[in-house]
């Protein structure tokens, strides 16, 4: 079958991810069975020093400037939160975190090898006002109408997301995310504005650091009582036969990518192939047979 004009097929005599450093990298981080066993039970799992210290504080710079032009807008206040979606094709750096050898052998150690990058987000939040409730609100599992679609509990996992601390956040107070461990094997959270559900916690990390989570956790934004603006970005990832959230107008963005990123954002050789993979489709497959071993590409 022929392929989609601008897609590039794997070949056999190049890398399929990023070269040999790029292997032993992903080698190095990949899901370990405690790590699975913790992911399982509390439905996220904080990875510590993902992102080293000066890609932090180049992401951060980007980040503050997407945050500027937005305070330049008109009726955007001091207080305004900043939630910029689609960020692939914006900066080079983000594309470099599709692959980021610290976090992705544990999206893929989750979701298996049939993936692809379907969502981005950047979230700036400053200080709140001090009339602000305190803690999380709008409670919520991911992909919205999904959950009334599939209304079961649990309902299937189908997206985790990887989300990349670039401030601070040594206590509870600071914009944080707010999780409830274990709540994604209930079913759709139901807690009245101004309530916090049992169990709720408020996850503290390093800038640098990154949490992977389950999209049926129940989760929340929370409010920033602190006088640091949070700078909190994330990277979601689906089966590849789930419609992206974002935009992904990527145009020639795939053509010269290595086949792995071109996998992740969406390249293909025909529709049906969402659904029916050739190896060209899915070269992260091909790359987990050969540096795992063929029981973890296993149906």
């Amino acid at each position: 079958m022929g392929q989609t004009p601008g897609m590039t097929a794997t070949t056999t005599d190049e890398p399929l991810g990023m070269g040999t450093a790029w292997d032993e990298a992903c080698l190095a981080h990949l899901l370990g069975d405690d790590a699975r066993a913790r992911f399982e039970a509390d439905g996220f799992l904080v990875v510590p020093g993902a992102l080293d210290p000066d890609r932090v504080a180049r992401l951060l710079a980007i980040a503050r400037r997407s945050d500027e032009a937005y305070r330049r807008e008109p009726g955007v206040g001091p207080h305004h939160v900043l939630n910029q979606h689609d960020l692939v094709g914006r900066d080079a750096e983000y594309l470099d975190l599709v692959d980021l050898p610290t976090t992705f052998p544990t999206v893929w150690g989750v979701l298996g090898w049939h993936i692809q990058l379907f969502h981005t987000q950047l979230i700036v939040t400053p200080p709140s006002p001090p009339e602000a409730m305190h803690g999380g609100y709008g409670w919520h599992q991911d992909n919205n109408r999904m959950n009334r679609d599939l209304d079961q509990a649990p309902q299937p996992r189908v997206s985790v997301k990887v989300g990349y601390y670039l401030t601070d956040l040594p206590e509870a107070g600071m914009g944080n995310l707010c999780v409830v461990p274990g709540s994604h094997r209930a079913g759709r959270p139901a807690i009245p504005m101004g309530e916090q559900p049992a169990g709720a916690t408020e996850v503290t990390a390093a800038a640098g650091d990154a949490i992977v989570f389950d999209r049926r956790i129940w989760h929340s934004a929370s409010t920033n009582h602190s006088d640091r603006t949070r700078v909190f970005l994330t990277v979601g990832y689906s089966h590849r036969w789930l419609r992206p959230k974002s935009e992904m107008d990527l145009g020639e963005l795939r053509n010269g990518l290595p086949p792995i990123r071109r996998q992740l954002l969406g390249a293909t050789t025909s529709a049906n192939a969402w659904f029916d993979p050739t190896e060209d489709d899915v070269p992260l497959k091909t790359w987990i047979a050969q540096h795992v071993g063929a029981e973890a590409v296993a149906p």
